[in-house]
């Protein structure tokens, strides 16, 4: 079992893990199982996530303004942030997002531009990679 430390607790964010107590090695019932200390390690900065997450929420927001419709209804389409950060400028950028909204009969100038402004200087989130002993830091 793994229990996270809170910030009121430890300066660093901690994970305790309990060894499941094994009576055959000579414990009693009644003692407490062994705690072994381990740090948690996070690889994206949650300051960069919670942008992400706020951009989306937004992204959401204008598309149901856009189709006039709920967030259920809106039609299939992906804006992959990742995939417009990969573009090398802003014209390729506004001409993929323009794309993506081909079926929307409302202008779209205002929020490409928008969608844009909010793009500008956010960070490419990686998919972690599983720790190989081969890889330098």
């Amino acid at each position: 079992m793994a229990a996270v430390g809170t910030p009121d607790t430890s300066p660093q964010p901690r994970v305790y893990f309990q060894t499941p107590s094994n009576p055959a090695a000579g414990e009693e019932d009644g003692e407490t199982p062994q705690r072994r200390q381990g740090k948690v390690t996070v690889k994206y900065d949650r300051r960069e996530l919670r942008k992400r997450l706020n951009l989306e929420e937004w992204i959401i927001e204008q598309l149901t303004e856009l189709y006039d419709c709920e967030e259920e209804a809106i039609p299939e389409l992906e804006i992959d942030v990742d995939e417009l950060l990969d573009l090398t400028s802003e014209e390729e950028r506004a001409a993929r997002v323009k794309e993506l909204l081909i079926e929307c009969y409302k202008p779209t100038d205002d929020f490409v531009k928008e969608l844009l402004e909010k793009v500008r200087g956010m960070q490419k989130l990686n998919t972690p990679n599983k720790f190989s002993p081969h890889q330098s830091k």
